[in-house]
């Protein structure tokens, strides 16, 4: 038993909800709990026994990964991890089955399918092993969310005997049910048959080129949950997998910070010695928080709980900050305070100034504007922003390469 895997990383059309911090670094790739968003999936992968290869599926340039992958090839000795471009986006199921004949080279007998935009423990090993007891198709993970905020998301109607799903629902009108799909899938191989079958469904919309390949018409785009898995619940060959750990989306660039919180709550439960701890004559430390190796803080801060201090950061004398990502190489001088916020890449945050969001307390939510107005939430810096001493920055989002000489509030700033 071998299986394969393919972490679903999008492409730069995308991640407009991710702005700024997109316009600097593609969402699969920011970090999160000191690692890119995708490590956290690369290293629950390499814990799957026999599993080898790892493929990244998108249509962002092939440089844009590159860097990342030599890192992975030497933090993974054992894994084969490689990017596969996409010439234009051609749906989830449409991006898989355009590169079948990769995926499907050295024959697994299995393909864990992942979205890069999704955060949890990923309980893959469990997952596989509940797989091969019932043998269905396909077996997704799930998670119950709040009732409320069901409808954003794939509902699952299941048998709670068999976990066996009689119905899926993408994005419904009206309740249907609270278990949701995580975009997290193990499928048996002949799932391309499934997908060839969709494709003939959609078949006015297949050509070949003048190789004799099939392409898909744009209007065409094969979707991995609208068009395959309701044809699977139906032909009663999908099955589902419940996590009760936790489970969140990545989509606007704030849902980065409670994703960074749960990250390094879930290290400070396995792999405790990576996180920042303590000393004497060290700066006080609350909760769970990361820093990296190069960062300078100063003994009087105080960090956390749940913040994450990237490369080459200065922290000055009696600075505060909790609930909040700051990126690299930025200089947070004596007293700021910073709650609920992103700091991006190469900013500056002057003496006693405060930058500050809000935690937004619905699970999941998406929207940055409400009628026309900036929803009170994650403070966002993007990159080379810099705010003048004594100013406070209330629940804005700034443009890279802003000087922020006033304070402001509820804002987007341009």
């Amino acid at each position: 038993m071998h299986p394969k895997a393919i972490i679903l990383v999008g492409g730069p059309s995308r991640g407009t909800r991710f702005r700024p911090l997109s316009l600097n670094v593609p969402k699969p790739l920011f970090p999160v709990a000191g690692k890119p968003i995708i490590s956290h999936h690369i290293a629950a992968l390499s814990k799957v026994e026999d599993l080898k290869e790892i493929l990244l599926i998108g249509f962002f340039e092939d440089s844009v990964f590159s860097s990342f992958l030599q890192d992975a090839a030497r933090e993974y000795p054992n894994l084969h991890i490689r990017y596969l471009r996409e010439y234009q986006s051609l749906g989830t199921a449409g991006g898989l089955y355009h590169f079948r004949d990769e995926i499907l080279r050295g024959n697994p007998d299995q393909v864990f399918v992942l979205h890069a935009d999704v955060a949890c423990t990923f309980p893959l090993v469990a997952m596989k092993k509940a797989h091969e007891g019932h043998r269905g198709l396909c077996t997704i993970l799930g998670t119950r969310v709040p009732r409320d905020s069901a409808n954003n998301f794939g509902c699952l109607v299941a048998k709670p005997d068999t976990n066996e799903v009689l119905h899926y629902v993408e994005k419904p009108e009206s309740f249907i049910s609270n278990l949701i799909s995580c975009g997290v899938y193990l499928f048996d191989c002949a799932i391309f048959d499934e997908i060839r079958k969709s494709l003939e469904n959609k078949k006015g919309n297949v050509e070949t080129d003048i190789y004799g390949r099939e392409v898909f018409q744009d209007g065409n785009k094969l979707r991995l949950e609208q068009d395959l898995l309701r044809p699977l619940a139906q032909a009663r060959k999908l099955f589902v997998h419940e996590t009760k750990d936790f489970w969140r989306q990545i989509k606007t660039a704030g849902s980065a910070v409670p994703v960074n919180g749960l990250y390094l709550e879930q290290l400070l439960q396995t792999n405790p010695e990576k996180l920042a701890k303590n000393t004497p004559g060290g700066p006080e430390i609350v909760g769970a928080v990361y820093v990296h190796p190069t960062a300078q803080i100063d003994p009087q801060a105080k960090l956390g709980p749940n913040v994450s201090i990237g490369p080459n950061v200065f922290i000055g004398k009696g600075a505060r900050i909790r609930d909040s990502i700051v990126l690299d190489n930025v200089d947070v001088k004596q007293n700021a305070c910073i709650l609920h916020a992103i700091i991006g890449w190469n900013s500056m945050i002057g003496c006693w100034s405060r930058v500050e969001g809000t935690p937004s307390a619905a699970h999941n939510s998406t929207a940055v504007t409400k009628s026309g107005l900036k929803i009170q939430s994650i403070t966002i810096l993007g990159k080379e922003v810099s705010v003048k001493d004594e100013t406070i920055i209330r629940n804005c989002i700034v443009l890279p390469h802003k000087d922020l000489k006033s304070s402001c509030e509820n804002e987007i700033v341009m």
